[in-house]
């Protein structure tokens, strides 16, 4: 009897696995312990998948739990009434449970191909807004100067103060000047490794105002945890005042290279 009760033990402890699992998704966007806002244009793509393969491997989690229960409590030791049989196993069935994994992740593939484009292959026709660089433990930033191109004695330079105007394509371009970093904008649904020796493109369009996070993504060194910065979105004429502020700013610091600036 002890047994038997002991069983029965066992196999509610896993059966609540399931259970305590899909209430934990549940009650969490009430808690603010979801995802976070999206501002971004291509966000509701890359959130839809990301709910729909939830919602697949959720389905596919529950149902093998419930078959562990039944099982355990179906052929509970304490329980059996004769010698223990053996199958040798069923070539059907093998490859049944080959075929629908493997048509699932296909299926996957194809159905994530367009949310894919939209942040890796359809890259707007621009020059870059900034260059984001990364070094440990930092994100420098570089702005084309008033003559708009990248490269040049009038560039602004920023650390982790990343703004970007809203309802515009964004062009990024990402360089890491010591190791591998991720550029990570959670609010933005961006993650792309700043890989040495490669400048990578990054492009989005913010759809709403507001200061969210930078963070790195790839551990990088002791003082990963502490590189972070801010990105702000704001309207075009927001935007443009910053700069001009931004430009005096650095013009009032540095006399001598923006005479060279002007002079060029």
């Amino acid at each position: 009897m002890n047994s038997r009760i002991a069983g029965i033990f066992w196999a509610l402890l896993f059966l609540l696995v399931p259970i305590l699992g899909v209430a934990v998704f549940a009650v969490a966007p009430a808690y603010d312990h979801w995802l976070p806002k999206n501002v971004a244009a291509h966000g509701p793509s890359i959130d839809g998948l990301f709910y729909f393969i939830l919602a697949l491997t959720g389905v596919v989690f529950i149902v093998t739990e419930l078959l562990l229960f039944w099982f355990m409590w179906k052929y509970d030791a304490s329980q059996a009434r004769g010698p223990a049989t053996y199958v040798q196993g069923s070539h059907t069935l093998e490859l049944v449970w080959t075929i629908i994994p493997a048509a699932t992740l296909l299926f996957i593939a194809i159905y994530q191909m367009n949310a894919w484009a939209d942040v890796k292959m359809r890259r707007p026709r621009m020059s870059p807004t900034v260059e984001v660089v990364a070094r440990q433990f930092e994100w420098r930033l570089r702005y084309p100067g008033r003559d708009g191109t990248l490269g040049t004695p009038d560039d602004l330079f920023l650390v982790n103060d990343l703004h970007v105007p809203m309802d515009e394509d964004v062009l990024i371009q990402l360089k890491s000047m010591d190791v591998l970093h991720s550029f990570f904008l959670p609010n933005l649904r961006i993650k792309q490794d700043a890989v040495p020796g490669m400048k990578i493109p990054v492009w989005f369009k913010a759809t709403e105002t507001g200061s969210y996070d930078i963070v790195c993504a790839e551990l990088c060194g002791w003082g990963h945890y502490k590189m972070k910065g801010r990105i702000t979105i704001e309207s075009r004429e927001d935007f443009n005042r910053w700069l001009d502020e931004q430009y005096a700013k650095q013009e009032a610091t540095q006399p001598e290279a923006a005479a060279g600036a002007a002079a060029d």
